[in-house]
């Protein structure tokens, strides 16, 4: 298991363009379990939605957790969209 504390730079907070992006890159996936967890919820990093109602705004950190295949792999590119991005 591979995980990282990502601290949310953007004024709009984890908003659809870079959740977009990560859901497409990590949805190849389906035997590795991709979560985002802010504060006490947490969700699947496949399902933009579930992403989205974590409400997650400017100053607020998540982390991001891969268990399965690739995950240093999986880590390193969701972590490389949010930099990309300047979340």
């Amino acid at each position: 298991m591979v995980s990282f504390d990502y601290l949310i730079h953007d004024e709009m907070g984890l908003h659809a363009r870079p959740v977009g992006l990560v859901v497409k890159a990590v949805k190849p996936y389906k035997d590795t379990v991709i979560t985002i967890a802010h504060g006490d919820k947490t969700a699947d990093a496949k399902r933009m939605f579930a992403i989205m109602a974590l409400q997650v705004k400017q100053n607020e950190t998540i982390t991001v957790t891969v268990d399965g295949e690739n995950e240093q792999e999986i880590a390193d590119t969701i972590r490389g969209i949010f930099e990309a991005e300047k979340l």
